[in-house]
């Protein structure tokens, strides 16, 4: 108990300095950005795929976001992928590849800047959200190479991409789904831990595919408490406790991820990384939640644990004190905390550094 308050205190220091800092610290000129994974950071890439089933361009999503327009973030305004790179310097978040696909005048122009992969329901595993038509792990790595090439074409040479690339900010926040679906599937195809050696193997191959297409400065979320979500209350457990299955799994891809980083920069050149611990620095929101003014950490501000976010949903008008927007997500505010903590704590939280030290930004 003690420990848990010691990085509550820090990260609420961090934090609010943060908060009293960012008008004052000069920026560097922000690096293109180009981010990965899941709903925690797709900005609406869901709405260019006409068939898929994991989709958030409808109310009440959106209703905190300017005009109170559904954009397709899983959130109630602004999402992580927002929050980042807003404390980057940008002023908005680089805009779904899809998107970008769709303009060809700007194209070219547009990539430089980055671009957003993550599609919500998607895994690092190639089936997972398969039934719901989103784009995997694999097939968002694909199109990094597209924009790979595209730069390639405009620089004409594979050294001037290389150096592009070497200055761009790498987000990545995915796994939840692939834990999910196989806590869902009843006749599991292998053992957890074989699902564990499988999950993390696969993390390992996509982190390599992108260093050998130019990145080499990698910001990366684990896993939250998947286990306290409403969904996974009212659906595993029933009786609104955490389910402890989930949350082990969360623990054990954390520690796995950054066994795994740190090995793997150690036998190659130029790589950076940071790791946030999400589930511990959730865990410390919720443990010192008033601090943080949350007065609720375990229901959903929009739905239920087993009713969706959706326009006959009922909402809470309190939603800066919600943790969970819907069954899964966390609100704009609970979003903003997770942004400010991944560029100003230490270890355990970040490791082997934060956001800011990674990128040389003063917040």
């Amino acid at each position: 108990m003690a420990k848990t308050c010691f990085h509550g205190v820090f990260v609420s220091i961090a934090v609010t300095s943060l908060l009293l800092l960012q008008a004052e610290a000069p920026s560097p000129p922000p690096p293109a950005v180009y981010i990965f994974g899941d709903s925690t950071l797709d900005v609406g890439t869901n709405n260019f795929i006409p068939e898929c089933a994991a989709r958030a361009d409808f109310y009440f999503n959106g209703i905190d976001f300017p005009y109170s327009k559904p954009t397709g973030r899983f959130s109630n305004g602004l999402n992580t992928a927002d929050q980042i790179v807003r404390l980057l310097g940008l002023k908005k978040s680089p805009p779904p590849f899809l998107y970008l696909v769709n303009d060809p005048s700007n194209f070219q122009k547009n990539i430089l800047q980055g671009a957003n992969f993550a599609s919500g329901g998607s895994g690092v595993l190639r089936d997972t959200g398969k039934a719901k038509r989103v784009i995997p792990l694999e097939e968002q790595i694909q199109q990094f190479s597209t924009i790979r090439s595209n730069i390639t074409n405009m620089t004409g040479s594979e050294e001037a991409t290389d150096k592009i690339l070497s200055k761009a900010f790498i987000l990545i926040s995915i796994g939840s789904n692939d834990m999910f679906e196989y806590l869902l599937n009843l006749s599991k195809p292998m053992s957890l831990a074989e699902f564990n050696a499988t999950l993390i193997s696969t993390y390992e191959y996509h982190i390599k595919t992108l260093y050998e297409l130019g990145a080499r400065t990698f910001g990366i979320l684990t896993v939250p408490p998947i286990g306290c979500t409403p969904f996974a209350r009212a659906v595993f457990t029933g009786n609104n406790s955490c389910f402890e299955l989930a949350q082990a799994m969360a623990v054990q891809f954390y520690f796995d991820v950054a066994s795994s980083l740190e090995q793997f920069s150690s036998t190659v050149q130029e790589m950076k990384y940071s790791v946030g611990n999400t589930f511990l620095m959730t865990g410390v929101l919720t443990g010192d939640m008033l601090a943080f003014g949350l007065k609720n950490i375990a229901a959903a501000c929009c739905g239920n644990g087993t009713y969706g976010c959706n326009q006959t949903a009922s909402f809470c008008s309190n939603r800066d004190e919600y943790l969970f927007w819907d069954q899964f997500h966390p609100t704009q505010r609970a979003s903003e905390l997770v942004a400010l903590t991944l560029f100003g704590a230490a270890e355990p939280i970040m490791v082997p550094m934060n956001f800011s030290q990674l990128l040389g930004v003063n917040i």
